[in-house]
């Protein structure tokens, strides 16, 4: 008998609902197993913009956003 014969005679003996708590396992074990893209770097993001940002320029716009951090007027 084979893996998937065995497979479908346990699930034959169960009662409906059983089976189909097995289709949702089964549909999530399967979605698991596909491939998922992998996410793109920012800088992956922004390579074909030609946009280049120094470490002192990011300083200084963040210094430039937090300047007025926390606020009083709140």
């Amino acid at each position: 008998m084979s893996l998937e014969q065995a497979i479908l005679d346990a699930v034959r003996a169960l009662p409906a609902e059983k089976q189909q708590e097995i289709l949702s396992h089964a549909a999530r074990l399967r979605d698991e197993s596909v491939k998922k893209k992998p996410f793109k770097s920012v800088r992956g993001l922004w390579a074909d913009l030609g946009i280049s940002l120094s470490s002192d320029e990011i300083e200084e716009n963040q210094s430039d956003m937090w300047k007025d951090f926390p606020r009083d007027d709140i």
